[in-house]
């Protein structure tokens, strides 16, 4: 039941935090008009799916991240060709509102004809030649075309990425990563407020989590138990002076003074080795009494806590950049690995674990790296300044060479890690 609720727990932090990414990209998409044809949390093959509005909202099977696919950003998907045979269904307002590509003897209440022209992008118009007779229709901005049982909304050039302006399509794309720094402002605003903060001149150390199968959880000993002394040592507040009697202690026996509540209680606790680990260990994580805090100290307490975790991150990518190793690098195995032993420790300990993954993906998607959101943004800098765009064609190559690279470097990265995993 525990491991159930790990990975839960650990597939549900990851959900959010690709799920607020992408809803960044579809809100500010849709607002400036441009037409999300899907909403992806995953990759792969489909394992739900359902339509809202002009969306298809899906949920894929491997969840190491997510896309908005926005008209525009890849050719269109249908293209009709002067001299095809189609079959269109009108509306109300006689206006093509489907367009049939295939299966047309078995359609009913159409119109059967030959194309001799269709603009679906700029005019929104089709001429076709039935039965001899020219019939020309306006074609609907929300026309479906339906191919293979398959209905795709065209994407009048208003509705399309590259129509809009480039502030608006730079809102759009830089909204994913934004989304990110305030979904991990949030989450370290409520560890903190799970956690507390470190009371002014404490007198004691206390108990924090056990690790099951110890001698403190063979012993009895709780969460919130105050240690008193080591061997008729005080311990007060020194939780280094603690920690330095037990690994100095292995194998040998010590004696606890220890306060639950208004009653102290002795006990002998013999420290032992863990795998990985140096010195003796019983099995505990000491802290220093915390208090609740306001809502000053937790707006402040997470702002520090996101510039103090934005400088580690930067000097890891610098040590990465000065001496590169694949055993310094974590595919979706290892993080999902290290991911589910912190969901052990509880929520309050994946809550800032969250915080941190979210902030390192925001600003991991805002290095202009070739396919990742920071590249896009290059681009969209480089037509403000030109005044116009940059060839379409170009910038879909380095995306493609980008995102190429970036799968390739995934594979190996994951493959090191089952070998981790493998050889222990």
């Amino acid at each position: 039941m525990e491991m159930v609720r790990v990975v839960f727990l650990t597939v549900l932090m990851f959900f959010v935090i690709v799920t607020v990414h992408e809803w960044g990209h579809y809100y500010f998409a849709r607002r400036a008009g441009i037409l999300v044809r899907e909403f992806a949390i995953g990759f792969g093959p489909k394992l739900f799916s359902y339509k809202r509005h002009e969306t298809q909202f899906t949920l894929r099977l491997l969840p190491f991240g997510g896309y908005a696919r926005m008209a525009g950003e890849d050719p269109e998907l249908v293209e009709i060709q002067a001299g095809q045979t189609i079959a269109v269904r009108l509306n109300a307002e006689n206006q093509v509102k489907k367009i049939y590509l295939d299966q047309l003897d078995n359609r009913k209440n159409v119109i059967r004809g030959e194309v001799q022209f269709m603009d679906m992008v700029d005019r929104l118009s089709v001429r076709l030649d039935v039965d001899g007779e020219f019939q020309q229709y306006e074609i609907h901005p929300q026309a479906l075309t339906v191919a293979k049982g398959v209905e795709t909304q065209i994407a009048p050039r208003d509705r399309q990425f590259g129509s809009k302006t480039v502030g608006q399509r730079a809102l759009a794309i830089f909204a994913g990563p934004v989304m990110n720094f305030i979904l991990a402002f949030i989450l370290f605003a409520l560890h903190i407020q799970m956690a507390g903060i470190p009371v002014d001149n404490p007198t004691y150390v206390q108990i924090g989590e056990i690790t099951k199968g110890m001698p403190a959880d063979e012993a009895d000993l709780k969460e919130g138990d105050i240690i008193e002394s080591i061997n008729g040592t005080a311990i007060g507040a020194d939780y280094q002076k603690m920690i330095e009697l037990i690994a100095a202690s292995q194998d040998k026996p010590m004696e606890w003074t220890v306060r639950r509540g208004e009653e102290s209680f002795d006990l002998t606790l013999t420290p032992r080795t863990m795998e990985g680990q140096e010195g003796g260990k019983v099995g505990i994580v000491p802290e220093l009494p915390t208090r609740s805090a306001g809502l000053g100290e937790t707006i402040t307490g997470s702002g520090t806590a996101m510039v103090d975790t934005t400088n580690i991150i930067f000097q890891g990518f610098r040590q990465l950049i000065q001496k590169f190793s694949m055993d310094d690098l974590g595919g979706p195995v290892r993080t999902f690995e290290v991911t589910g032993q912190i969901a052990k420790q509880g929520i309050e300990q994946l809550t800032y674990w969250a915080a941190i993954l979210s902030l390192y993906l925001g600003i991991f998607n805002l290095l202009p790296i070739p396919a990742l959101d920071g590249s896009r943004l290059v681009f969209l800098g480089i037509e403000a300044l030109r005044g116009k765009p940059v060839d379409p064609n170009r910038e879909g190559m380095v995306h493609f060479v980008g995102f190429a690279m970036l799968f390739l470097l995934m594979i190996a990265v994951t493959y090191n890690d089952i070998l981790r995993l493998i050889n222990g």
